[in-house]
């Protein structure tokens, strides 16, 4: 079967090497998605386990559509029956169109609905698909006049994660988080700071990396719910995924901010990521101590006053990553690049270490003071940012 997996533009690199080590065959890339093949198997490993992945699709046909007519023909020749019940409800949901003759939207959208629900009413005897509450999605990419008929596998984005209850203002996805860890080349042995943490995304996401937890392991997924799911396989790639999950690695994380507030709600998501990954979704009585293995550390204090953690090996220097606050109204632009010129403390007090910001100013570096050693442009949904990375 031939599958796409979604991610921030930019994060393609991330994105294929996750596939890679998940024994997947990569069959292209273009901005945003990753085309590879995968058996039922593959499908739940790429569900279960990919950290930069925003979406998993199949890909249920492909073929010229230079009209109308073509679009209702190739549309209607896939065979939905093999992943449709006939209790189960049909929505379009998406439509993107490039460089094609047919890029009306919404008659993209009618067509492909009408291909697929006719046959599926002839197929099963309907009169017309029901309505339910979790219908099938299918997405439509119209490029070059070639039409890409897409089911989704996820139904919820894959970077709700579930451990995140409050994320703040403009909050960087946990997808993201992941791809700019994966990106940076951080590894579990060295010390990684978040000196700018909000609600501890980024310290959360390189713990879970640490521990080799699957982000996807307590999730559902809209796979569960077509008629290719099959839950022994579904069971067995899970309970491989969590054969590999290893609390007992001692890591190195630390991430701080200057608001107490702040700093308790990331420390509460932290507590609940390790929760989620054992499945134990009850709250625990009031009063009952809750043992949990060495989660990252976050303390209260302002980006001057960050200093490295104390640890019998730091020789090893360490990584710091960070998405500092942007600034988008008037005011607060000159606010950020203030933060932005005060971030050189860093080259101070962490010599040795690797740096890398995310943020949205294309400028970053003329306040910091530094050229980059790299700059890639990624996406967080619809905003355009830009990760720097620096050896201090």
């Amino acid at each position: 079967m031939t599958a796409i997996a979604l991610c921030a533009t930019g994060a393609e690199k991330a994105l294929s090497n996750e596939l890679r080590k998940l024994g997947l065959s990569i069959t292209g890339s273009h901005f945003g998605r990753v085309r590879f093949n995968a058996d039922t198997a593959g499908l739940y490993r790429a569900l279960m386990g990919l950290r930069s992945a925003d979406r998993v699709l199949l890909e249920a046909g492909s073929f010229p559509a230079e009209d109308f007519d073509a679009l209702y023909k190739g549309a209607n020749a896939i065979p939905w029956e093999q992943y449709i019940s006939a209790g189960m409800g049909l929505k379009v949901d998406k439509v993107r169109a490039s460089c094609s003759r047919l890029e009306a939207v919404t008659s993209i959208q009618a067509v492909v609905h009408k291909a697929a629900a006719e046959r599926l009413c002839r197929r099963y005897a309907l009169k017309r698909l029901p309505e339910t509450v979790a219908p099938a999605e299918i997405r439509v990419y119209m490029e070059k006049d070639q039409a890409s008929i897409l089911l989704d596998l996820s139904g919820e984005p894959l970077f709700k994660r579930g451990y995140r209850l409050e994320g703040g203002i403009a909050p960087l996805r946990e997808t993201t988080a992941a791809a700019i860890i994966l990106l940076s080349g951080w590894r579990r042995k060295f010390t990684f700071c978040d000196p700018f943490c909000g609600s501890g995304t980024i310290a959360i996401e390189a713990a879970m990396y640490a521990w080799d937890m699957a982000p996807g392991l307590g999730r559902h997924f809209a796979m569960q719910n077509l008629l290719i799911a099959d839950r022994e396989i579904e069971d067995r790639e899970r309970q491989t995924f969590l054969g590999k999950v290893d609390f007992s690695r001692p890591i190195h994380i630390f991430g701080s901010d200057s608001e107490s507030g702040i700093v308790a709600a990331a420390r509460a998501n932290a507590e609940r990521a390790y929760m989620l990954a054992l499945g134990n979704l009850k709250r625990r009585q009031e009063g009952t101590p809750l043992h949990l293995p060495g989660l990252p550390v976050f303390k209260t204090f302002a980006m001057q006053d960050v200093r490295p953690l104390k640890r019998e090996d730091s020789s090893g220097g360490g990584y710091i990553i960070t998405n500092p606050p942007y600034g988008k109204r008037i005011g607060e632009r000159t606010e950020a690049e203030a933060a932005y010129a005060e971030m050189a403390l860093l080259a101070r007090n962490f010599p040795g270490w690797k740096l890398g910001v995310l943020c949205d100013h294309p400028g970053f570096e003329s306040f910091f003071g530094r050229k980059a050693a790299s700059c890639r442009e990624i996406s967080n949904g619809a905003m355009q940012l830009y990760f720097y990375q620096f050896e201090l």
